[in-house]
């Protein structure tokens, strides 16, 4: 009797790491990841942008059902143009070309953030409770969080499906080679010859589709089929711009408040350097020791052919203020601190950009300035959020104390 088997599915490409589910592997004693969700945050004045208090958030594994429910969704939102954020793990490959052939119907910018929903309290965000009011259709409120936030696997694909795609210098973007699922159907078992024309197939549709259908660079596609299955390959700044995931040279996140630990004001920038045409990272930290003293620090990846660099900011006055090198420092980064009066921190916040300059020492001996100006975007209500944590100074907490007792003595 003649063999015959019959691929009843055409090709499910699973394109997902140890955490997404069903077909792959969760960590051990880590939860797979829900389905992805689709439903619509109201945050803070400019929470996603200037005169941006409203989006999108999509978050979860690409499951097989994934882009039925996000045509549905769109539908409900009609017209209503907002920016969507992504978080996930990634998956199926498929719904997630499906998706962005979606995406590039309407002109949305996409972004990579979780969002952090206001009514879930105390739960945990990914918990059942927090789940049910996500898919409930309800407007919530909420927050965003670039920073760790992923866009992985089978997602960056989808993205790219967008017209505008803005990728946050502190979220990751992962890729890897997919899993090509082949289902045949009829008696008997396909051979491994079969199994292998199969895998191929799908694999050269894969890249088709990607190509075609969104516009993929073809090296990333060759990049991301180096990395195997069950590993992951985080995409540069370098990489992001040029496979044309996002273009722009200089990204800038808004100045954030964090309470983890220690309650801090953040900011993180990546910019191309002239130089070398390399990219760079910085990050902005401002603690607070009480209400009235403050630290600022920087901190940047060691610059090649950066000799004796010094930097300063300008809070609008006739002086910058210079910072100081800070000897104890994370290995192949430099760091500057500068302690702040609350009121040279405020001078800060009156100002929609900061003037910030690095000098450094050229081989020659010629001293070399490159100045550059940072958004102060959100950093005026994280500075209040800030405050809400910091301790009274310890004289007049004394002075309190004291002043509580001769009440209480008369």
């Amino acid at each position: 009797m003649t063999l015959r088997l019959l691929l009843i599915v055409t090709f499910a490409l699973i394109c997902g790491p140890a955490s997404a589910a069903p077909l792959v592997r969760a960590a051990p004693g880590e939860k797979p990841a829900p389905p992805m969700v689709f439903y619509v945050v109201k945050g803070a004045p400019d929470a996603c942008g200037r005169g941006c208090d409203s989006w999108i958030a999509a978050e979860g594994q690409i499951d097989a059902a994934a882009a039925p429910r996000f045509r549905k969704f769109l539908t409900r939102l009609r017209d209503r143009n907002l920016p969507i954020y992504f978080s996930s793990p990634g998956s199926n490959l498929d719904q997630a070309l499906a998706m962005g052939t979606m995406l590039r119907e309407r002109p949305v910018v996409a972004r990579v953030a979780r969002t952090v929903v206001r009514e879930c309290g105390f739960e945990a965000q990914s918990g059942d409770v927090c789940l049910k009011l996500k898919q409930s259709g309800r407007e919530l409120h909420g927050d965003l969080w670039t920073r760790g936030a992923m866009c992985n696997s089978a997602c960056p694909y989808l993205i790219l499906g967008a017209t505008s795609r803005e990728i946050a210098p502190d979220a990751v973007l992962g890729v890897h080679s997919p899993k090509v699922v082949v289902r045949f159907s009829g008696g008997g078992v396909p051979t491994q010859q079969m199994r292998s024309a199969a895998n191929a197939r799908g694999l050269e549709r894969a890249d088709r589709m990607l190509i075609i259908k969104m516009g993929a660079e073809p090296a990333l596609l060759v990049m991301a089929s180096t990395t195997r299955f069950e590993d992951m390959h985080v995409l540069t700044r370098e990489e992001i711009v040029r496979f044309g995931i996002d273009r722009r040279e200089f990204v800038e996140t808004p100045w954030t408040f964090e309470n983890n630990g220690r309650s801090m004001v953040r900011k993180t920038v990546v910019q191309k350097n002239d130089a070398d045409k390399s990219f760079r990272l910085s990050q902005w930290r401002l603690y607070c020791s009480n209400t009235e003293q403050f630290e600022l620090a920087y901190q940047r990846q060691v610059a090649a052919n950066s000799l004796f660099p010094t930097v300063s900011i300008s809070n609008g006055g006739p002086k910058p203020l210079q910072l100081s090198p800070v000897s104890s420092r994370p290995s192949g980064f430099d760091l500057w601190g500068l302690r702040m009066t609350r009121a040279s921190v405020q001078s800060l916040t009156a100002l929609p950009q900061l003037d910030f300059t690095e000098t450094s020492q050229a081989t020659d001996g010629r001293r070399l300035a490159h100045s550059v100006k940072f958004s102060g975007e959100g950093l005026a209500s994280a500075l209040d959020s800030l405050l809400a944590t910091c301790p009274a100074p310890k004289s007049i907490a004394s002075l309190q104390t004291i002043g509580s007792r001769d009440s209480a003595a008369k």
